[in-house]
């Protein structure tokens, strides 16, 4: 795993250019920002998941959990999710979907050639991960972490592991008791306060860009757990698919600011500590899950 040590190098210290340049603010580092501060993600990690409210494109994360992001394009272009439900929304937590007869071998949906579970990949090898921006103000539940591919990533270098993060917005597989009882046909999306004590419990595979809202606004489940007890309560799924799969003028284009520029590091210290004129006190150290990861529409050529 590459490390891309941070400029800063203590959290809350930052030269600026000059000793008269106003401190940075996250919107003037945006602002700020050039073309190559942006990435537009590769189609085939781009799974758009379509409610009649509206779209929640999601990117995948092949580099850490490459079976279950190959299941789930399978399932995706098999058509398997289409037609099926959110079937809990828990306050504070995940918004979780799949087939309602699930646990029912005579009337669940089949997944066709598709194995129904895989093995776990709670984490994978630093050795040959992607690159790794650390985060300098250390975390309680990892040795390290930071940024990854645009994702939130802690790492154990003495084990040699490291694993994507339970931050808002990433999605997961949902698995059973057993390790290996998950692989995507089931998926959730965190919508509550960072739950990292599922971290290296569950499968992470990605992370919401959009439509956030299409998941965080929808009706709690009345039911143990956020599960909706009536089926007319669940929101159907109309449909699940990867956007490589789809016309161009059938897609949502995006753009993430990447993770691996000096320009990351002014947005993460920007964050910090706040200096827009509303905030009297700076904090100076920042959480993993508290670093927002910005998105756009592509700029309109001039």
């Amino acid at each position: 795993m590459k490390l891309i040590l941070p400029a800063l190098a203590l959290a809350g210290s930052f030269a600026v250019a000059a000793a008269d340049a106003p401190p940075p603010t996250m919107a003037a580092v945006l602002e700020a920002s050039t073309a190559t501060d942006w990435r537009s993600p590769d189609p085939a990690d781009l799974l758009y998941l379509d409610l009649a409210s509206g779209r929640v494109v999601i990117e995948l994360a092949p580099a850490f959990a490459p079976k279950h992001v190959a299941h789930i394009r399978a399932l995706a272009k098999a058509k398997y999710y289409d037609g099926l439900a959110i079937v809990r929304v828990q306050d504070n937590y995940v918004v979780q979907w799949g087939d309602p007869d699930a646990a029912d071998p005579q009337e669940r949906r089949s997944t066709g050639d598709q194995p129904r579970t895989l093995d776990a990949e709670f984490a994978r090898p630093i050795d040959g991960a992607p690159a790794f921006t650390r985060l300098a103000d250390g975390d309680v539940y990892a040795p390290e972490v930071g940024h990854s591919m645009g994702f939130p990533v802690a790492a154990d270098p003495k084990a040699g592991k490291t694993w994507l993060a339970h931050c808002y917005g990433m999605l997961g597989a949902g698995r059973d008791n057993a390790a290996d009882s998950g692989g995507g046909a089931e998926l959730y999306v965190v919508i509550g306060h960072a739950p990292r004590h599922l971290d290296r419990n569950v499968t992470l595979v990605g992370r919401v860009l959009s439509g956030i809202e299409q998941l965080a606004s929808l009706p709690r489940g009345s039911g143990a757990m956020g599960f909706h007890e009536a089926a007319a309560q669940r929101v159907p799924i109309r449909e699940m698919r990867i956007a490589a799969d789809l016309p161009e003028a059938e897609r949502t284009p995006l753009q993430v600011f990447r993770t691996d520029t000096a320009a990351f590091e002014r947005l993460v210290e920007a964050r910090r500590n706040r200096r827009e004129e509303w905030f009297l006190e700076p904090t100076g150290r920042i959480e993993l899950c508290n670093v927002p990861i910005p998105v756009r529409a592509p700029p309109k050529a001039d």
